[in-house]
């Protein structure tokens, strides 16, 4: 999550950097250089309820069983809400029960949704499972209170664990619409067949959440699967939006090589010591260097500073796949925004503001308006590109309403521009971790499993 992590996991998950343990994670999975697992990936939309996860603002505290002080909440206000979502489904436990979860690579913590359920134990991986049922994993453990993930050695951050009654390590999250995710930290494997699985990794086990959909955090951080599972690199398809009903394209989610890569581009990710505390960047994110951006073949008046992080991390340019359209800053936002007005002003939708992040929005036919703004690419070093073909520089939001697929990020308190799931469709996207860097390719994204 991106800022939208960077909001409201920075500071949790931030923590974790610095706590040490005595336990060492073995590489499970990536015993050769030939290692790959793929899985189904498919972009879809989440319920009017949706998880506070894909909310860009929240209310984060600490929910103290001990009777102390709360250390104080942070507080971002904004009604946006995040629709779409990359959902991948992963078999947990042992014997694996698959659980639906969603791709974020600007997350950390992974979770799942943990209830007992009087079901008899499952006898071959069946369709995803609603939540997940402890009970049936011979190798599900919760983590005790005086684990050291549960005792995190930084005190001038706020994280939200703290002990529950039965001395185990609790966590709570509260957010700005009112709800509730909280459960135990636990270990818990993920087994890709009966030769192949992860050791335990540590695992956020929600027993109140209104989303039924776990996390697969994806970031650097020292708890995401990536780092746990020791995954050298990792990919994914996003798969393009259908208007079809009852039709839901399907991409691809690579864990370890991907046979595609011989034609993907690479730009170096920008990394930032544990020790350099900016209060506007997210260290955990997966930074990168991007240059400009053209419209109709006009480079746009935007000096490239505004996309690299200042001094206070302000700037900082993240692609998220958990983070449905892409936002920028103001100096550049208003750039877009100039020349979508020089292009086709007169049919902008005049007072509408969608989320309150977006004002370039329409009533017309969606693909003769893109094609009036016509495509739009984004530069990054090394010669890299990510083109958005005019197509799918309109998102169909609500009503027959279409905006371009771009917010201000700076109406969300995020003063960062990201690189959204909307304009990674039809792309391979790989994430490098050996060698830090991020790869690009071209795909036909419904057609790559």
């Amino acid at each position: 999550m991106t800022l939208k992590t960077m909001l409201f996991f920075f500071f949790f998950l931030t923590a974790f950097l610095s706590f040490s343990t005595q336990e060492t994670i073995k590489p499970p999975l990536n015993k050769n250089n030939n290692f790959s697992l793929s899985f189904p990936l498919t972009s879809r939309s989440l319920s009017s309820q949706t998880s506070p996860k894909f909310y860009s603002s929240f209310v984060a505290q600490t929910k103290r069983n001990t009777g102390k002080k709360a250390a104080p909440s942070l507080n971002y206000r904004s009604k946006f809400r995040y629709s779409m979502a990359l959902i991948v489904s992963l078999p947990i436990g042992t014997p694996p029960q698959t659980q639906d979860m969603v791709l974020d690579t600007g997350s950390q913590l992974s979770w799942i949704q943990c209830h007992k359920k009087a079901a008899a134990s499952p006898k071959k991986l069946g369709p995803p499972r609603a939540s997940f049922d402890p009970s049936l994993s011979s190798s599900f453990s919760v983590l005790p209170c005086n684990h050291p993930v549960c005792k995190p050695r930084i005190t001038d951050f706020t994280l939200p664990t703290d002990c529950d009654k039965n001395r185990l390590c609790h966590y709570s999250y509260f957010y700005a619409d009112g709800t509730l995710a909280e459960g135990n930290l636990v270990r818990e494997k993920f087994t890709f067949s009966p030769s192949q699985s992860t050791l335990p990794l540590v695992l956020g086990c929600a027993k109140d959440s209104s989303e039924d959909k776990g996390i697969l955090g994806m970031n650097v951080g020292r708890l995401s699967f990536g780092s746990q599972a020791k995954v050298s690199k990792f990919s994914y398809c996003v798969p393009p939006r259908s208007s079809r009903v009852g039709f839901t394209p399907t991409g691809s989610f690579y864990l370890g090589e991907n046979p595609n890569s011989a034609g993907f581009q690479y730009v170096n990710l920008l990394t930032f010591p544990q020790s350099q505390r900016m209060p506007n960047l997210d260290p955990l994110a997966y930074t990168v260097v991007l240059q400009g951006i053209r419209m109709s073949g006009k480079k746009l008046n935007i000096p490239a500073s505004v996309f690299r992080p200042d001094a206070s991390g302000s700037g900082q340019t993240i692609v998220d796949s958990g983070s449905e359209f892409t936002y920028l800053v103001d100096e550049a936002y208003n750039q877009i925004k100039a020349q979508v007005v020089r292009l086709v002003g007169p049919k902008l939708k005049k007072g509408y503001v969608y989320g309150g992040v977006s004002d370039m929005c329409f009533d017309g036919n969606a693909l003769v308006i893109g094609r009036l703004i016509g495509d739009m690419v984004l530069e990054f070093d090394k010669g890299v590109e990510i083109v958005i073909p005019k197509e799918r520089m309109l998102a169909n939001v609500e009503g027959g309403v279409h905006c371009v697929g771009i917010g201000r990020s700076d109406m969300l308190g995020i003063p960062s521009n990201i690189i959204g799931n909307f304009h990674q469709q039809n792309l391979w996207v790989e994430f490098d971790l050996t060698n830090k860097r991020v790869g690009f390719g071209k795909a036909d994204c419904s057609r790559s499993a």
